[in-house]
């Protein structure tokens, strides 16, 4: 399917595309909100400042599309493929992205404010800076991540993988981070005011006044 035949089947009311492909379409500073999108082919499109809010892509393929600035907030993502997608800025606040494959992803500034990631991939993403507060990140898999300065007050990450994660000067205030592995890695200069660490594995861990915890 051609972005041209999308946009205009959806101005003409329509809003189920299921299975579509659209990869590469460029889709960008488009309004698809509502649209229900589950299992389409997006890989490598172009979504850049796209109004996707309450957007149904589960099980979608959006490996390597640009959602840069994109709005996804109560969106459906559960399942979808988001590998090396790029999504600096982009607004995920409430979606649901249970189980997706995150993968390589870019999100710095990102607002996943409140989020579902439970049991999501997340290895040697980029969240830095990004808004994770109050997110259901429970199970999810961070090896590697870059959470630098990201927000993650009252997170739940009980039982998650952070090893060898950059979370220094992040917020953790109020996190469950219990069970969860951290070791290896780093939470200088974070706040780990309230965090619930109970259970949590932190070999090798550089701790927030940057001594290593063994």
């Amino acid at each position: 399917m051609q972005a041209e035949e999308l946009l205009r089947r959806y101005a003409a009311g329509e809003r189920n595309f299921r299975s579509a492909d659209l990869s590469g379409a460029e889709l960008s500073a488009t309004d698809l909100s509502g649209a229900y999108l589950s299992e389409a082919n997006l890989r490598g499109a172009f979504l850049t400042e796209a109004n996707l809010a309450g957007v149904n892509l589960s099980k979608a393929d959006l490996s390597g599309a640009d959602l840069g600035n994109a709005c996804l907030s109560s969106a459906n993502l559960t399942g979808a493929c988001l590998s090396e997608v790029y999504l600096g800025r982009a607004r995920l606040n409430q979606a649901k992205l249970t189980e997706v494959s995150l993968s390589r992803a870019y999100g710095c500034s990102a607002n996943l404010a409140g989020a579902y990631l439970m049991g999501a991939d997340l290895t040697d993403t980029d969240f830095s800076s990004a808004d994770l507060s109050d997110a259901y990140l429970s199970g999810a898999g961070l090896a590697g991540a870059n959470l630098r300065r990201a927000d993650l007050s009252r997170a739940k990450l009980s039982g998650a993988s952070l090893s060898e994660a950059n979370l220094s000067e992040a917020r953790l205030a109020g996190a469950d981070l219990s069970e969860a592995y951290l070791g290896g890695a780093d939470l200088s200069g974070a706040d780990l005011s309230n965090t619930n660490l109970s259970g949590a594995c932190l070999s090798g861990t550089i701790m927030p006044d940057g001594t290593i915890h063994w």
